[in-house]
């Protein structure tokens, strides 16, 4: 991606900030969407503006954060929740010192940091392949407060390590904390990344999970993933999830497949949800792509099935 480095005196001027930068990066997405998830087909666009800032201190130690624009304003919530000191919208925040790493704001649990998602190549600018009903981005109990997460790490000869607290600020609640770890290793020419990860919350129960990804020679790649969520509420059963990914990229072409179910979704006895999605991503040079994603759901609950799929194609520019 193309970026745009903004120098001024107020980054200049003053010795203690030399090494201090800002970078403006631009996304934008065009074309069509519909299927039955949608009312009917529609035009599709989007804009995106991410301003980054790093730097780094006189002794040693690295700073930085960034803010995403078209998540940095939520109207239906009275204004922007980037700007707020206790609420998140988009915004990271970061220092590292050798091996150490803390991050804070809009970023992920230890548990999704570590474990591996199956959307392995291609993307739609509708995500199709990754929003369907068996699709789980890791997220797991991420989210269950305001979404302001603080992350430590420690990474080292391709093994990472992290722990993460989210903290409900009424303090009614126990915090969400997530253990994580994952290991990359070269096999032979074929790269293999295998994950584990656990999170708790007292009032909402456990969760557990393993994945493992690999990128084989000729631009193929697999994934797989599982977990179970524990609630503690009684009379909710256990909740489990498996998913599976491949994904070829050649030149300018990237395309990928995913499946996966729910059963016992939200731990209710018997339900089952499942999907599979589909995206595939042409290159044209200059920053310039195009995407076509497809996305299929089937939910069976109470013994009701449920049938809807979408899909998307268009292009996308990345300045």
């Amino acid at each position: 991606m193309k970026t745009l480095l903004l120098a001024s005196t107020a980054l200049v001027a003053t010795a203690g900030i030399a090494a201090a930068e800002v970078k403006i990066t631009g996304y934008a997405e065009i074309g069509i969407i519909g299927g039955d998830k949608y009312a009917t087909d529609s035009w599709h666009t989007d804009i995106d503006v991410t301003f980054s800032m790093t730097g780094e201190s006189d002794g040693g130690l690295a700073f930085g954060a960034s803010i995403d624009l078209d998540e940095a304003d939520d109207s239906a919530a009275g204004g922007s929740l980037a700007f707020g000191n206790m609420t998140q919208g988009g915004e990271t925040y970061f220092l590292s010192y050798g091996a150490l790493r803390l991050d804070m704001g809009d970023t992920d649990g230890a548990f999704d940091a570590a474990m591996q998602e199956v959307n392995l190549a291609g993307a739609s600018i509708a995500d199709d392949e990754t929003s369907h009903a068996g699709f789980n981005g890791n997220a797991g109990l991420d989210g269950t407060f305001d979404g302001q997460i603080a992350r430590v790490s420690y990474s080292a000869s391709g093994f990472t390590a992290g722990i993460s607290a989210e903290i409900d600020d009424t303090g009614v609640m126990d915090p969400v904390w997530g253990l994580g770890a994952a290991y990359t290793a070269d096999m032979g020419g074929t790269s293999v990344t295998v994950g584990v990860g656990y999170q708790t919350q007292e009032d909402t129960g456990d969760l557990i999970g393993i994945s493992a990804k690999a990128s084989f020679a000729g631009g193929f790649s697999a994934g797989v993933n599982f977990s179970e969520m524990d609630y503690d509420a009684a009379g909710l059963e256990n909740q489990t999830h498996m998913a599976i990914g491949v994904g070829y990229s050649m030149d300018a072409l990237s395309i990928g497949l995913n499946y996966g179910v729910y059963n016992d979704h939200a731990g209710v006895d018997g339900d089952e949800d499942s999907g599979f999605g589909l995206a595939a991503t042409y290159d044209l040079g200059g920053g310039l792509a195009a995407h076509f994603g497809y996305g299929n759901s089937t939910m069976e609950n109470a013994g009701v099935e449920t049938d809807s799929d979408s899909y998307s194609l268009g292009l996308s520019m990345s300045f």
